[in-house]
């Protein structure tokens, strides 16, 4: 037969045990919502207008020489304010706009590839962004450089968003 007391202590237990359960489960959701709102915003920069891309460059044409081989880059027309293509591997090519992610509205807001092949700045705010992932390596931005989709047959580099 149950006591008053372990009845008490019973009860208290398994309240313990469900608010516990409750607050792993808040926890993992909160976790979950703040790793994919990170994700999407640090992709798809919304401060960056939205621009159709949708264009495809034969690696082989002389006007893209600089992209047959690893660090590579041409800049192409389209975007916002330009496009940098960059070849990261023989198979992985990313393609970047050239719209700083700080302070876009600024008219002088533009990277340009720097003399290293692998970095890219604004020389208005001197923000610095790796070409390999777009990531910031300089403030004053907090964003990565807007990144369009590529795709690559081997001659062709689709570049879409």
């Amino acid at each position: 037969m149950l006591t008053f007391e372990k009845a008490i202590k019973v009860t208290l237990y398994i309240l313990l045990k469900k608010f516990l359960t409750f607050l792993t489960f808040l926890f993992f959701a909160s976790t979950l919502l703040f790793h994919f709102s990170c994700k999407d915003d640090n992709r798809n920069n919304s401060n960056i207008p939205l621009v159709e891309v949708n264009f495809a460059i034969p690696i082989n044409d002389p006007a893209y020489l600089n992209l047959q081989t690893p660090g590579g880059w041409e800049y192409i027309s389209g975007g916002s304010r330009g496009i940098i293509i960059y070849r990261v591997s023989q198979d992985e090519f990313k393609a970047y706009d050239r719209h700083c992610t700080f302070q876009p509205s600024s008219t002088c807001a533009i990277v340009s590839v720097d003399a290293n092949n692998i970095t890219a700045s604004d020389n208005c705010c001197g923000s610095s962004f790796i070409l390999t992932d777009g990531s910031v390596t300089k403030p004053p931005a907090n964003f990565p450089l807007k990144q369009y989709n590529t795709s690559f047959d081997g001659t062709i580099i689709y570049v879409t968003n």
